[in-house]
């Protein structure tokens, strides 16, 4: 199994009250799908996280609005055109797939979230939008999730998915996840957009600083080019269908739904790093012996998007200078000599020594692979954290040259 196929693939497992499917509209040119949805049929509980970027998508905005009120019953997306950057335009199109969706579903246009993805800057050719949905509709299924998260793609090479059941309270419950994500990559957060959903019966109050906490361990620690999307949004509805009593953070349960969650989040996140345009390799770098956490965070993340640094990872070059100068860029304060780096379970440097030839080439064997880590050590404290990063190729100027071609 190739890197952009070991992550994100696992079974698909329907979601007891959730029904979902994707097609083509016309939106895209080359044919391919480019508008799906997702619908439960019962209102569920949301959570949501969006990105930071200031310049915000139309969808980003409703969906926001949507989350905050805390229900909803289906999601529209359409890949191909991101409904960004279009103004009043923009903002009105947004509502009427919003309000369309509603009408063929038979709900409110208050329970609709919609999300966009594709070229940004561009209004959407609602004419092919407004004759997509109610087919799309008419194709929801059970086990409609695959299609789903083909319809969402755009310079993905591979459909992004995970599922995962745990126990609780005698019952059976699922929670499945579909992602998109190839390029224009960074936290907070990762172009990207998730959408998960579970059949547990969870409160939109928990639910949300839930997803905030596993949204910081997963999809905010990822990273392969270092922009930040004016569209990307995770999603997670829990729609009650397995009964039983909610599940609160208190009762023994939530560990395991806690649990659950994250699994599907962090497959997803290290598939669209694993599928990150033109990338051949998946790097973890992790950074230890800092003050905090988030000091370790900072240089870690300083190394993971040094164009440098990737162009090394590209080369399986175990350039230890141009990771030691980019963890001295990240403005945390730490003493190089004390400085140790290990590549997959080969040290290259200890407490700033450079440990010669031999110990380089083997390093450079362990970079010849798809997958490997890099452990920076640089001191004695507690602060530790980890990012995962891919390597920049040259396939990855091709494609960004030729993305509106």
């Amino acid at each position: 199994m190739n890197m952009k196929t070991r992550y994100g693939i696992g079974p698909l497992l329907p979601v007891p009250g959730f029904t979902a499917s994707g097609l083509h509209s016309g939106i895209k040119k080359n044919g391919k799908p480019d508008l799906m949805l997702i619908a439960s049929d019962r209102p569920a509980s949301v959570a949501g996280a969006f990105t930071t970027n200031i310049v915000r998508a139309a969808p980003v905005e409703h969906s926001r609005s949507v989350v905050a009120a805390g229900s909803c019953q289906a999601i529209i997306c359409n890949s191909g055109n991101a409904n960004a950057y279009t103004g009043p335009q923009g903002a009105a199109d947004c509502a009427e797939m919003a309000a369309l969706t509603a009408l063929t579903l038979g709900i409110s246009a208050d329970q609709v979230l919609v999300a966009s993805t594709g070229v940004i800057s561009q209004t959407l050719p609602m004419n092919a939008v407004r004759s997509g949905i109610p087919k799309v509709a008419t194709e929801l299924a059970a086990d409609g999730w695959r299609a789903a998260s083909e319809a969402i793609l755009t310079t993905d090479l591979v459909a992004k998915c995970h599922s995962t059941t745990f126990q609780a309270n005698g019952r059976t419950i699922t929670v499945s996840g579909i992602a998109k994500g190839s390029g224009m990559i960074h936290p907070n957060m990762a172009t990207m957009l998730a959408f998960v959903a579970t059949d547990a019966p969870v409160a939109s109050a928990h639910l949300q600083p839930l997803l905030a906490d596993v949204t910081e361990q997963t999809f905010n620690r990822i990273t392969v080019d270092g922009d930040t999307s004016t569209n990307d949004c995770v999603l997670l509805l829990a729609n009650g269908a397995a009964g039983g009593q909610p599940l609160v953070p208190d009762a023994p349960e939530w560990n395991a739904f806690s649990c659950a969650v994250y699994e599907v989040c962090d497959n997803l996140a290290r598939a669209i790093v694993a599928d990150g345009e033109g990338a051949t390799k998946m790097v973890t770098v992790t950074v230890s012996g800092l003050a905090s956490e988030d000091d370790a965070l900072r240089v870690a993340r300083q190394i993971a998007t040094s164009n440098l640094v990737k162009t090394a990872l590209f080369g399986s070059d175990p350039n230890w200078g141009r990771l030691i100068a980019a963890a001295g860029q990240a403005g945390v304060p730490f003493d190089p000599p004390r400085a140790s780096l290990t590549i997959g379970n080969v040290p290259l440097v200890k407490h700033g020594s450079y440990l010669g030839a031999k110990a380089e080439a083997s390093c450079g064997q362990v970079m010849a692979g798809d997958e490997f880590t890099i452990e920076l050590s640089l001191g004695e404290g507690d602060g530790s954290a980890s990012v995962v990063t891919c390597d920049l190729s040259y396939d990855y100027v091709r494609i960004n040259a030729d993305y509106r071609s």
